[in-house]
């Protein structure tokens, strides 16, 4: 994959919660830019166990690509407990997850990714780091407002306007859906980076880790962000079985 050349002698900074769309996204920084920082968020989520998965990722990543070893900086983690004190959402809370009020699903964080776009530059400023990577996604999500393009491009100008700076919130997976991202992770890594985020990543709402492991990976199998992942990854297969027939 081609990327513009200048962009190896800059840094970006990734959000990486530990999930699919984030490891390919980490995958996507890596290739494009010349040192690498991730980022992660503890705010009481349900799904916890994601933050665990996130160093197994990081390490798979370097044993597989030893420039991407040599570009990989430091991870970061913060505490944002309060966002979880102030969220009555299935993602904070031992609830059913269910259509609330207003047509929004109830794992619905409001102000999610305002708030941690707004940590992520002011440790991108801290850091001395201009690009700032999240995998945001419109096209095959849960519907949640705070992921759309509109979004996003008006949190960089209110953290530009803000912060007096010239922050770029990249989102690579903004258009693509959960097929084109399996995809998208191979043209990065092959299969061999397909497998590991396949295998190591987490995104079951659930925190759901018990064997047997799916053919797309872990998780209860029936939360949204299960059969998203599931209804993307047999899409993905069907696709590379047709262009291998």
């Amino acid at each position: 994959m081609a990327f513009p050349e200048h962009a190896q002698t800059e840094s970006a900074l990734v959000l990486f919660s530990g999930g699919q769309d984030s490891a390919t996204c980490l995958a996507w920084a890596l290739a494009r830019f010349g040192r690498v920082e991730t980022l992660g968020f503890d705010y009481g989520q349900r799904h916890g166990i994601e933050l665990t998965c996130r160093e197994t990722l990081r390490e798979g990543l370097k044993t597989q690509n030893a420039l991407w070893a040599e570009k990989l900086g430091m991870d970061h983690t913060l505490a944002l407990d309060a966002l979880g004190q102030v969220s009555e959402t299935a993602l904070t809370r031992d609830a059913e997850i269910a259509m609330a009020d207003g047509g929004l699903p109830n794992t619905f964080v409001p102000g999610r990714n305002i708030i941690f776009l707004t940590f992520a530059a002011a440790l991108a400023a801290r850091r001395g780091i201009r690009h700032i990577v999240t995998g945001v996604c419109e096209t095959d999500y849960s519907g949640y407002p705070d992921c759309r393009d509109d979004t996003i491009k008006a949190v960089q100008v209110a953290l530009n306007l803000g912060m007096d700076t010239r922050f770029v919130l990249h989102t690579p997976l903004m258009w693509i859906n959960k097929a084109e991202t399996w995809a998208l992770a191979e043209e990065l890594g092959g299969d061999d980076l397909v497998t590991l985020i396949n295998r190591e990543s987490h995104t079951c709402y659930l925190g759901d880790r018990t064997t047997p492991v799916h053919p797309w990976g872990h998780g209860c199998g029936h939360c949204p962000a299960c059969e998203l992942r599931r209804a993307g990854w047999e899409d993905y297969c069907a696709k590379r079985a047709d262009q291998h027939a």
